[in-house]
């Protein structure tokens, strides 16, 4: 173990419910110099179109997260003696505005970039993707993309709206900051407004993979295609929507779905990735009021892990 790099603080060292409640136990540097990766919150629900609380979901995902050890048994991912990984803090968004709190965040991940840092989010709804891959396209060109959700979230207008959690990919293929070539959708589901909801994306060439084409198998055949679809030289943003998990395992969401991605699904997904040039990745519309158990903002902690041991350069023991 190296002394490069900063450690989750171990639950013998600080009892697991005392100490700082940052994510993984990590600092939270003042600057950003030497970090490689930072986990960051936003805490946006002014573009939901349901149920509201996501504001509240990075700071309940950092409370589970002291459960997280720093080595993954299944895949031997160590992501914390691969990367200096800090806690960067929340985005400090206007809760009055979606659209000036679209600029802010813009404006902070561009920060990021300029300085090499590769951020992983805690959203928020999931209207917080969409600035971030501007962001992000600024400096990488157009994005491959992996999208995780029950929803397409490709709506022309949601109430007379354009920029909502349910229109940001219509947006992002529009603009060209995502290439729909190499944009995959997984876990599409349950009813909608008409026969053709999934069909605009297809129609633009985005590979969709409704949640029935994985009922009772293993995700991971669909995840070498994913690889093979999208290849390993493209910069690659990965969007996991936690309501794209069926509501047994994830019912801490505001859009819930029945018929949804099994929590062990949901990790070969994101074990999936290993291997594609992931640039940034967030997780989405965890909304702790509508699960006082605390157990889908855990499992969304634990999903943020296998996003850590997904990315490029992650040591495997």
């Amino acid at each position: 173990m190296t002394e490069r790099f900063n450690q989750p603080m171990s639950g013998n060292a600080m009892p697991r419910f005392a100490g700082t409640a940052t994510m993984f136990r990590l600092p939270t540097p003042s600057e950003l110099v030497g970090v490689d990766v930072a986990i960051t919150g936003v805490p946006l629900d002014i573009g939901t179109s349901n149920r509201a609380g996501t504001r509240y979901g990075p700071r309940q995902i950092r409370s589970e997260s002291v459960l997280v050890r720093p080595y993954s048994m299944a895949t031997g991912g160590a992501p914390f003696d691969s990367f200096q990984v800090v806690d960067g803090g929340d985005v400090a968004i206007n809760p009055y505005s979606l659209e000036k709190s679209l600029g802010l965040i813009e404006a902070h991940y561009a920060r990021l970039a300029a300085a090499r840092v590769l951020p992983i989010s805690l959203g928020g709804d999931h209207t917080i993707t969409l600035p971030i891959l501007r962001a992000l396209m600024k400096r990488h060109g157009p994005l491959a993309l992996v999208h995780v959700d029950a929803h397409a979230d490709t709506n022309d207008v949601m109430s007379g709206e354009r920029y909502t959690h349910g229109t940001i990919f219509r947006r992002a293929l529009e603009e060209g900051v995502v290439d729909a070539r190499r944009m995959v959708q997984i876990g599409l589901r349950a009813t909608g407004y008409s026969a053709n909801d999934f069909d605009w994306a297809r129609s633009r060439g985005v590979h969709v993979i409704q949640a029935e084409d994985l009922w009772y198998k293993s995700a991971a055949p669909a995840m070498a295609e994913v690889r093979e679809r999208i290849g390993t030289a493209a910069p690659t943003y990965l969007s996991f929507d936690i309501d794209g998990l069926d509501p047994s395992v994830a019912p801490g969401t505001g859009t819930p779905e029945p018929g949804g991605l099994t929590a062990s699904q949901g990790l070969e997904i994101i074990r999936g990735c290993f291997g594609l040039k992931l640039v940034g990745c967030d997780l989405v519309e965890v909304s702790p009021p509508y699960d006082v158990t605390g157990n889908t903002a855990l499992l969304a902690a634990n999903l943020v892990f296998e996003m850590l041991c997904s990315l490029p350069g992650c040591r495997r023991r």
